[in-house]
């Protein structure tokens, strides 16, 4: 597959024309990831939200909402942005507003920039989400989420990891792709052991040390949900 591009924080988003092109959103720690997770528990749908005040609106309407930044639930929500919350079966069948510090918005500025297709890639879907993007053949730019605008290295492993199985021997023409490719390459047997040094990982260290959420974000094919947005909603 030609035209791999990947952005490595969504403050360069600017500088990509997104028309026409699937936008894979990654947010390892968290979002993409605990994205996946709700939909294989059976959520209905997610509605990502910009910040918290519009989050709890949705408290009204029948919604669950989950609010997370700086890495930690927001009180009076329902939910925060750890895997383990989405666990829970009695959400089955129920509406999200979801709001997180990187990577809801993230997808609000693919939608923005009038991508053709925005789709949820983490490594517990990677599988399906290398076969979707093969079946759907559009040109494909991989975009992390960062951290408040900043690169973060688990995100550029995903994108790595994702490029890799997408690109050709010859197709490798972007240098962040490139770039991406090398870096998963050199740690594809280091996973965990790289990504705990990062400073998100470090973060929940810090915040969350009752649960794992690193080693839970870096397990491989979960799910075989692919998540979308479809209008304003997330769905599988």
């Amino acid at each position: 597959m030609k035209n791999i591009e990947i952005v490595y924080t969504p403050k360069l988003l600017p500088l990509y024309d997104l028309k026409g092109k699937t936008v894979v959103v990654i947010d390892i720690l968290r979002a993409t990831s605990t994205m996946c997770v709700a939909f294989e528990t059976g959520i209905d749908k997610i509605l990502p939200v910009s910040t918290p005040e519009e989050c709890s609106i949705f408290k009204d309407f029948d919604f669950l909402t989950a609010a997370e930044r700086n890495a930690e639930k927001l009180p009076g929500f329902d939910m925060g942005n750890s895997p383990f919350e989405f666990l829970n079966p009695l959400i089955e069948g129920k509406k999200i507003a979801f709001t997180t510090t990187n990577g809801t918005k993230a997808i609000k500025l693919a939608r923005q920039q009038e991508a053709a297709e925005i789709v949820i890639g983490s490594f517990l879907n990677i599988d399906a989400v290398e076969r979707y993007l093969i079946e759907k053949n559009r040109p494909v730019v991989l975009l992390c989420a960062g951290w408040k605008d900043k690169y973060n290295l688990e995100d550029t492993l995903f994108a790595g990891a994702l490029a890799q199985r997408l690109a050709g021997e010859d197709e490798q023409e972007d240098d962040s792709c490139i770039a991406g490719i090398a870096l998963y390459e050199q740690h594809k047997n280091e996973l965990e052991a790289l990504v705990r040094k990062s400073s998100h990982a470090r973060r929940f260290q810090l915040l969350h040390s009752q649960t794992d959420d690193v080693s839970f974000c870096l397990q491989m094919n979960y799910t075989q949900k692919v998540p979308r947005l479809s209008g304003e909603y997330i769905i599988s």
